[in-house]
């Protein structure tokens, strides 16, 4: 079965490598992408949609309270860099819960799902929750896969020094090597934990445990110096322990 299929994000870079992955499935045809839900409700209300990818957090309304309004709900997969909403978005009968930043594997993993979920049926069986591939754990995770240069990398927390951004690129500093991937800082801050890591200005998020110097705006880690935001100062001088 062909799967019509409909990207709703408001991050661009976002939509971009999720049109990527769909253009790659051979039973998944993409109807259009947006940065709004409220902008897909014709295509919903004609039934032209199978299938959303749906992110959850964003301006207008979010993607779980959006999934409340609608009279007949397409297959979902949600697509969020927030882990805490997966057991609210299950109750929605959800087929799979993609954690940013997620690989193409993932993602096929997913899809493929749906095609069983929706296999199973047509032949009378019952969908049960049990049936979703994945779920996240409650133990927080202790690597970061990122897809680069045509594979899969996986990179330790203790082996990440720093994250630099570049435009719609940005580029992984760790103990071994430096990875360069399309992927945004701003899901990437949302994506990593509070406890190790954190912001220090537009462009980098640094490992907190290789900090080891704060001199006016600039903080030493690993031999460099990098700049600290004044938006991001305070946040800083916590690790310290003094007052901003």
């Amino acid at each position: 079965m062909m799967f019509k299929c409909a990207i709703i994000d408001d991050e661009y870079l976002a939509r971009q490598y999720l049109k990527a992955y769909v253009s790659k499935v051979p039973f998944l045809e993409l109807v259009g992408d947006y940065d709004s839900p409220l902008l897909v409700l014709k295509e919903l209300k004609s039934n032209q949609i199978d299938l959303l990818f749906l992110d959850i957090q964003m301006p207008d309304i979010s993607g779980l309270d959006f999934l409340k309004t609608l009279n007949r709900q397409p297959y979902i997969i949600f697509t969020t860099a927030f882990k805490d909403y997966a057991i609210e978005g299950y109750e929605h009968n959800t087929v799979d819960y993609l954690l940013k930043p997620f690989s193409f594997e993932r993602f096929l993993k997913a899809v493929n799902k749906l095609a069983e979920i929706d296999r199973k049926g047509k032949t009378g069986m019952e969908i049960k929750p049990d049936m979703v591939y994945y779920r996240p754990e409650k133990t927080e995770n202790t690597y970061l896969t990122i897809r680069a240069d045509r594979k899969l990398y996986k990179v330790n927390f203790d082996d990440l020094f720093f994250i630099e951004g570049q435009q719609a690129y940005v580029t992984f500093h760790t103990r071994e090597r430096r990875i360069t991937a399309l992927m945004a800082m701003k899901e990437l801050e949302n994506s990593l934990p509070s406890s190790r890591f954190i912001r220090i200005h537009k462009s980098f998020i640094v490992a907190i445990k290789y900090i080891d110097s704060l001199e006016g705006n600039q903080v030493g880690i690993c031999g460099k110096k990098l700049p600290v935001g004044r938006s991001y100062r305070e946040k800083v001088t916590r690790i310290f322990n003094i007052k901003p």
